[in-house]
This record gives structure tokens, C-alpha cells and sequence, in this order.
């Protein structure tokens, strides 16, 4: 099973695609599934979910929270945290509370890099992202990639798509049926991450949405 665990909708506040749109790239490049993770709210699983299951696609429940010291990545949630600002130990654990993951997306990436030392969450996170698809450089995947070796963290990969062309560029695979045994696989470390960098031009997506110029879902 090929899972892209990093993907936005218009319902973020930088996201400019569907979800017919998003489903539609995803079986095209030939995963099976996304995560729904908008920024800050839940508002596009209800939708995602139906569709998933019209066009038998897998939809993962997740929500990319900003905490003080940066984002949090929620995964297999079951309800929206309303936890903007608040410390990472305290959105870590309203995850931890759905018995959802918890994941550091983008830990070592330039401006949207963790601002804290991880170390100190070591024993409350469940991973960290390995490979974003959207940053286009790779530094920052490498070191990650290195620190969740040394640490013996899960790891993930997802495009971090904000526009759905991005879908699928990065994923997650393991040996998986369902949702749950791909949740198991996780965390049993059975999983691995490919990946591919998009193109550049696609990078300026979640500005055009921020500054108006993209003003309905593509």
C-alpha cells in the first residue's frame, strides 16, 4: 500500500485543490491513498472520506497543527484539536489522546524547520518526516533521515502537496491491506519512504491562495 501522509485541501489556508482533484492525481500516479492534514482544522475529511469511498481511495484523518515551536503532524485522528500556538507538549499529547501519531513534519527544513531542540520530545513523538516533497531542497530530508536512524523513529514521507498535481510525488509504502494494518506497519518501522522532489513552479502554489490571486479550489 502507497500512502502520500502530507497532503492539503482548499480548506487550508494555503491549499488550492479538491478533493476530487487530489483523489483524481493520486490514482493517476498509483497510490492508494492520501492524509487529509489541512492546517488547523478538520473541515475537508467529511468529504474526503465519501469520496474515498466512492472511488476506493484510503483517506487518513489528519490535522497539521502549529505549536509554539512548530508544526505538529496528527495522523489516524479521530476529532479536530483546537491547540494553535499551544506548547508541543500539549498538542503532542491531545494526539496521543485519540491514540493517533504524532509526527514532526518538515523537522530540519530552512524557515519551516522545528524551532526547538527534538531531543526533548524524543519520548512523546511517534516520528518525523523524512522526505517532504514540496521544499525543494534535500539537506534537510537527509538529516532527518539520519536523526530518525539514530533515534529509532518512525518514518514518513508525503508531498506536503498544496496543489494536487504534487500528489503522490512522495509516499509511504508498506505491505498493507487496511488502514489499520498500514497503521500497524508504522509502527512496527515496517514501512518505506519514496520520494521525488516537485517541480519548482509548483512551490508557489500556496502563495498565490495566501495573497488572493487563487481564490477557488482548483
Amino acid at each position: 500500500m502507497k500512502i502520500d501522509m502530507h497532503c492539503h485541501t482548499f480548506s487550508s489556508y494555503d491549499g488550492t485543490s479538491s478533493i476530487n482533484s487530489i483523489i483524481k492525481r493520486g490514482k493517476e500516479v498509483g497510490i492508494d491513498g492520501v492524509a487529509i492534514t489541512d492546517h488547523e482544522n478538520t473541515n475537508a475529511w467529511k468529504e474526503a472520506l465519501e469520496k474515498g469511498k466512492e472511488h476506493d481511495f484510503k483517506i487518513i484523518l489528519g490535522e497539521e497543527i502549529k505549536s509554539s515551536k512548530g508544526d505538529i503532524l496528527g495522523l489516524f485522528m479521530t476529532k479536530r484539536i483546537d491547540a494553535k500556538g499551544k506548547s508541543p507538549e500539549y498538542v503532542i499529547k491531545a494526539i496521543k489522546d485519540q491514540k493517533a501519531l504524532a509526527f514532526i513534519p518538515h523537522p530540519f527544513h530552512e524557515a519551516e524547520g522545528f524551532k526547538d531542540d527534538i531531543l526533548k520530545y524524543l519520548s512523546l513523538i511517534d516520528g518525523i518526516e523524512v522526505f517532504n516533497g514540496r521544499r525543494p531542497f534535500h539537506k534537510g530530508d537527509r538529516i532527518a533521515n539520519q536523526f530518525a536512524d539514530k533515534h529509532n523513529l518512525i518514518k514518513i514521507g508525503g508531498s506536503d502537496s498544496h496543489y494536487h498535481m504534487t500528489v503522490g510525488n512522495t509516499y509511504t509504502e508498506c505491505e498493507a491491506k487496511t488502514l489499520d494494518d498500514f497503521k500497524k506497519a508504522l509502527t512496527e518501522k515496517k514501512t518505506k519512504v519514496i520520494g521525488t522532489k516537485a517541480p519548482i513552479k509548483y512551490f508557489f502554489f500556496p502563495l498565490m491562495k495566501k495573497i488572493g490571486l487563487i481564490k477557488k479550489e482548483i
